[in-house]
């Protein structure tokens, strides 16, 4: 099975001694966001658990223990972006970021880290032309340490307009002439764009768009065939992304960026983030009465076949 560590928020950045906890302890609990009683066990171990999915804009804390997890394997996301403080307030600096996709690339292989450029919003300080330029600037520096870059553009969800009032959609003549542009830039330097949930038609630039996280993407990244079950459905209809199994928590992450839609405001991250207990089995707080916990049903997708990057 695969085990997702961040669609609800960035455990790599702020969480990483918890999670080296998780594992050495070879479990891990998580809340129903939408049910509190409710509480699923994962097992942690290489026999059930076949891929570890990370997405982080800040792999840095993690990189001295890698060898903890080097049982697993691993795909990474790293979110480098153009935006300033004013939009990212707690991201550390990008060359910062990039010399750690760099380390984290070095230390397994390229293909298992992928580059995110999202989500892509335009302003009159972020406009197309300095969207195009930094994307040229960041790809020609990240080309040997990346074989693919996601790129999405904004979603305007209610979290999202409330925490970035006047924000708008990109319009669909923006988003061609970026789409164009990322393409070709990626082409010239050995880089696969790729889409998710966005235009289907996109596929005339040269894109991928069939998603971020398939299966296809995770069998590229980690040299390994996966026999998913037909029972596990896509977490979204827009896209056939594996994104179930996550085990963090929504309005916990602490980068604070003005387009998050897994932060409700700030007072609300700010007291789970003081709740946090590394050596608790939840990422937040512990267990309350009446909790129910449910052990989680895990098998392994690995298929026994010899995988391409063995022959």
């Amino acid at each position: 099975m695969i085990i997702n560590t961040g669609c609800r928020t960035d455990i790599p950045a702020y969480y990483s001694e918890w999670f080296f906890n998780r594992i050495r302890e070879e479990y891990v609990l998580v809340r129903n966001p939408y049910r509190e009683d409710q509480v699923l066990k994962y097992c942690l171990t290489p026999d059930v658990v076949d891929v570890i999915c990370f997405c982080t804009k800040n792999p840095e804390p993690m990189l001295k223990q890698l060898d903890r997890i080097s049982a697993f394997r691993q795909f990474w996301f790293v979110t480098i972006n153009p935006y300033g403080r004013d939009i990212e307030p707690n991201v550390p600096e990008k060359s910062r970021v990039m010399s750690s996709l760099k380390s984290l690339s070095e230390k397994l292989v390229p293909r298992a880290v992928s580059w995110r450029y999202d989500p892509i919003f335009i302003t009159e300080k972020y406009s197309t032309e300095f969207h195009i330029e930094y994307f040229r600037r960041a790809a020609a520096e990240l080309k040997d340490y990346v074989n693919s870059c996601v790129v999405s553009f904004i979603d305007l969800y209610a979290k999202t307009k409330r925490n970035f009032p006047g924000v708008k959609e990109v319009s669909q003549t923006q988003q061609e002439e970026l789409i164009r542009a990322f393409s070709h830039i990626g082409r010239e330097n050995g880089i696969l764009v790729r889409t998710c949930c966005e235009n289907p038609e996109f596929q005339k630039y040269g894109v991928d768009v069939s998603g971020c996280m398939t299966q296809r993407v995770i069998e590229e990244a980690t040299g390994c065939t996966l026999n998913v079950p037909r029972s596990k459905k896509p977490a979204r209809a827009q896209c056939s992304c594996l994104l179930g199994c996550d085990i963090g928590a929504y309005n916990t992450c602490g980068h604070a960026c003005v387009y998050c839609y897994a932060n409700y405001d700030r007072r609300t991250v700010l007291e789970n983030m003081r709740l946090h207990n590394p050596k608790s089995p939840l990422l937040i707080g512990g267990l309350r009465p009446g909790d129910r916990i449910t052990p989680v049903k895990q098998e392994s997708y690995i298929d026994s076949q010899i995988n391409i990057f063995e022959l």
